[in-house]
């Protein structure tokens, strides 16, 4: 592979080209742009030298994927990039792919992925195996649309992945919050609960009318946190919680998720056919949207910041669907990524993508089109973006934004969910005698 003729003229004014002489080409423009020694129009023509840009991401959302043929697409080809989005039943499959090549002795360059829709365990997975494009979110032109200063506590969803420093491996896309909507056609406001206890008073009246996304689905994973946040022993709700595993013994943890995890047992034979002793779990998003349009459960609770707004416009929510704050404090509140692997074929097209999927174009469109909240962040645009992307917004049911934001939390760090999702299956699903610390000794030999 050579350096194209745009590139070279870059690399001539770069007192680092001797050095670079036998590095190929993709290498060369990835270092020399984190570095600060390469500027953005360098990236731009190796970009479209490439020519191409393989996006991996969840392909479940038809709006989403018709977005990114009618948008995305679009934007790509008018810079020269030709979009091949690859559409994955599960973010795990790219990662496999990536670390399959990458053990292979496949590097920088060499790869089948671009870019990846991530976050949480598969971007911890990523960083633990070494196989990071590197810090290049914060050297995009679009970074000035998000909030980088540490010092500033709304930066650390930018920061942070599930409690896993980034360090500029990822772009921030999207925004989520964790929460809960009734159909109020069925449910007196009176009636509707806004913490675990409630929720478990209403089924003793009402039993069968709920249930949750079976774990390690995240949706399912998510609901099982916010009820270990909830019945923390120590009333310290997120806090310990995001602590790495090289952090927390196993014993502690086991203490702090054992409340949590005992409340989940103890409401099983209320959830839906529970009484039969075989509770539905659903097995996703889909699956519980079905059983609330439906009627077999009041509430539907899940991520979709716009998601009673979307599926009342679409027909899959009922008629009487709205939010409501729940359970109060312990609303998980997290963004995606998109992140570029060590040996992406297209490294340059991979960021061109990344920095105009965080425009605030790109952003309002998605927040119109799709129903995606915004990635990036309101207070570090000027009036006429801010206003741009508020007008995007489809809009919250009954709850207002700064209830979202009064009860927000974060999220477990990844390093702890894959034990705690373990130990839930034991408990709750095969209904594991063991004592819960057993369960989450064992689940850590299993997680290192």
């Amino acid at each position: 592979m050579k350096l194209g003729i745009s590139l070279f003229g870059v690399l001539a004014m770069c007192t680092a080209q001797a050095a670079w002489a036998d590095v190929p080409a993709s290498a060369a423009l990835r270092d020399g742009f984190i570095a600060g020694k390469l500027d953005w129009s360098a990236v731009e023509a190796r970009a479209k030298e490439e020519g191409k840009v393989n996006l991996y991401y969840w392909g479940g959302d038809d709006t989403l994927n018709v977005w990114m043929d009618s948008v995305v697409a679009p934007a790509m080809a008018a810079q020269g990039i030709k979009l091949n989005p690859v559409r994955v039943t599960a973010t795990k499959d790219a990662v496999d792919l990536v670390l399959a090549e990458k053990n292979s002795g496949k590097g920088v360059g060499e790869g089948s992925v671009d870019l990846i829709w991530v976050n949480g365990d598969n971007f911890a997975t990523l960083k633990q195996q070494g196989a990071l494009y590197g810090g290049f979110a914060q050297r995009l032109p679009n970074a000035k649309n998000l909030e980088w200063d540490p010092s500033d506590q709304r930066a650390l969803l930018n920061l942070r992945d599930f409690g896993v420093e980034t360090n500029g491996t990822e772009m921030p896309w999207s925004g989520e919050e964790y929460n809960c909507s009734v159909n109020s056609k069925r449910v007196a406001d009176a009636d509707i609960p806004h913490d675990f206890d409630a929720l478990k008073a209403y089924l003793e009246k009402h039993p069968g009318k709920f249930t949750y996304v079976k774990p390690p689905h995240y949706i399912g994973n998510t609901f099982v946190e916010e009820a270990i946040y909830a019945h923390n022993p120590d009333g310290t709700g997120a806090a310990p919680f995001q602590q790495s595993l090289s952090e927390i013994k196993p014993e502690e943890l086991a203490r702090l998720i054992a409340p949590g995890l005992e409340y989940l047992k103890s409401l099983e034979p209320l959830l839906l056919n529970g009484a039969s002793g075989s509770p539905n779990y659903p097995e996703d998003n889909k699956a519980i949207d079905g059983l609330f349009l439906n009627g077999e459960i009041d509430f539907n609770c899940k991520f979709g910041l716009y998601g009673v707004a979307k599926g009342l416009s679409t027909g899959t929510y009922p008629e009487g669907a709205k939010q409501f704050v729940f359970p109060k404090n312990t609303m998980i509140k997290n963004k995606n990524y998109l992140v570029i692997p060590s040996n992406a074929p297209d490294g340059a097209a991979a960021m061109v993508l990344a920095n105009w999927m965080s425009s605030v174009e790109s952003q309002a469109s998605k927040l119109k089109e799709v129903g995606m909240p915004s990635g990036i962040d309101s207070w570090k645009l000027n009036k006429t973006d801010a206003d741009l992307i508020a007008s995007s917004s489809p809009g919250l049911v009954g709850v207002t934004q700064d209830e979202m934001d009064a009860n927000a939390a974060p999220d477990t760090n990844a390093t702890l969910v894959n034990v705690i999702k373990a130990t839930w299956l034991e408990y709750i699903e095969r209904h594991n005698p063991a004592p819960i610390a057993q369960i989450v000794a064992e689940a850590y030999k299993t997680a290192k």
